[in-house]
């Protein structure tokens, strides 16, 4: 598949220890674009050493305002396709090759990371919610592919702070077809760039709480 139709997009805040080696590994695939949060370290130096599109917020924009904005430059430099992963090694870059697959082969309009384990217990929680009412095994995965036709539906990526649910959720409840595979990769031993652990569990319900909220208006709308 010309690689120009499909593009990589990974949000990055403070990874100068792991993302080049990432967009690297990243780019024997496809083509790469990193949004650098407004990171007070060499994040976005060393992504753009390592070949990627490297664009920066003035201001931290948090996780997924810099989706917003990857998946906005994707779309503008015309790309059909959108696989998103993280920048600190907890997805394999080699995976990118049976989203591409997947997404671009196949036909998949909507490809789901599922991960070995959860980390919080919130995510267990809302896990269970979208399971049951979606299918979908493990919305929280940040490593999906996409059809970036969706988006254009969706009007954009993400309008709820859904940390990264909102269109795949969205693009589900519009009856659109999707696939799992299993993500691996390399766990962090630190603290995550985006949240902490309580802020974190606290975000993960009051996205679940958008989509139960968005459920009980479908059915008395």
């Amino acid at each position: 598949m010309d690689r120009s139709r499909i593009a990589i997009l990974i949000p990055a805040f403070r990874e100068a220890a792991t993302i080049g080696s990432i967009v690297r590994a990243a780019r024997e695939h496809a083509e790469v674009i990193v949004v650098d949060d407004a990171s007070p370290d060499e994040t976005g130096a060393e992504a753009a050493r390592a070949g990627a599109i490297v664009i920066r917020n003035e201001t931290n924009l948090g996780y997924d305002g810099t989706l917003n904005r990857a998946f906005e430059e994707a779309l503008a430099r015309g790309f059909a396709y959108a696989i998103t992963m993280d920048a600190d090694g907890e997805h394999d870059p080699a995976l990118v090759a049976s989203f591409k697959s997947l997404l671009a082969d196949e036909g998949m309009p909507l490809v789901l990371g599922v991960r070995p384990h959860k980390q919080r217990f919130a995510e267990i929680v809302m896990g269970l919610y979208v399971r049951l009412r979606f299918g979908a095994r493990d919305i929280l995965c940040g490593m999906k592919g996409y059809d970036l036709r969706l988006a254009a539906e969706n009007r954009g990526f993400d309008h709820t702070n859904s940390i990264g649910t909102e269109l795949a959720i969205n693009s589900l409840r519009r009856g659109t077809s999707f696939r799992q595979i299993p993500v691996r990769g390399t766990r962090r031993l630190d603290a995550p760039r985006f949240d902490r652990r309580l802020r974190a569990n606290m975000r993960i319900f009051a996205a679940l709480g958008e989509i139960v909220r968005a459920d009980i208006r479908g059915l008395f709308g």
